[in-house]
């Protein structure tokens, strides 16, 4: 190229003006596969693992609280049923295992306005109840011997009051639940031992919070 032409070049094109592209090269890198870290699943094998082992011990916790909620909406309505006993458990010396009423004894409804409780064998009779004092039902604490084997409950009629207290029973039962979700949480981010801004800690925490919420949205439909 001649000087003259390149002149000419320089006066029409100036040099801010003529865009360079680079060369691909070793320490290129294509961002077409990034994902952001809010979005990144958990890759390591023992955290998958300590992840699932946690999820399925939160949703034991809700379902166990749905369970609670679902009897204490049938008490506040006044509705006589053996569901109302579906949170006791019973506990035999040496055993470790706690039992349903269902498994060692026939639960069933009289005048309905009773709960009466039959065991299968008579020396469970003391064991069932009790297991009744300890779960501190409302409104189910008295509780009457019929015979060896047989436990009669009456279940009065709700009053304002008495649903007030059903409900305030409900706000301790979350508040236990939330505290029993929050304790599977540190306990499985104290075994993983995972770094700081890690996605590990992003998803134990969305996995805690989404469970806190379910408490909150099955207290809420209960109210």
């Amino acid at each position: 190229m001649s000087l003259r032409r390149a002149a000419l070049r320089s006066s029409i094109f100036p040099s801010f003006l003529v865009r360079t592209y680079a060369k691909a090269g070793k320490g290129a890198k294509s961002t077409a596969n990034l994902v952001p870290r809010s979005k990144q699943p958990i890759t390591d094998p023992e955290a998958q693992e300590e992840y699932a082992s946690a999820e399925q011990k939160m949703t034991a916790a809700v379902d166990w609280f749905r369970r609670e909620c679902a009897s204490i909406a049938t008490r506040a309505n006044g509705r006589v049923t053996p569901d109302l006993l579906s949170s006791v458990r019973v506990r035999f010396p040496k055993d470790e295992h706690a039992f349903k009423l269902e498994e060692i004894s026939t639960v069933g409804v009289r005048n309905a306005s009773e709960l009466v409780i039959t065991v299968f064998e008579e020396e469970s009779l003391k064991h069932v109840e009790r297991a009744l004092y300890d779960a501190k039902l409302p409104g189910l604490s008295s509780f009457q011997k019929q015979d060896s084997r047989t436990l009669k409950i009456p279940v009065p009629k709700p009053t304002v009051e008495a649903r007030k207290a059903l409900f305030a029973a409900a706000e301790r039962q979350a508040e236990d639940t939330r505290t029993q979700i929050r304790r599977h949480h540190q306990a499985s981010l104290k075994r993983g031992k995972y770094e700081k801004h890690s996605v590990e800690l992003d998803e134990f925490q969305k996995l805690t919070t989404r469970f806190v919420n379910n408490v909150d949205t099955i207290l809420k439909e209960l109210k």
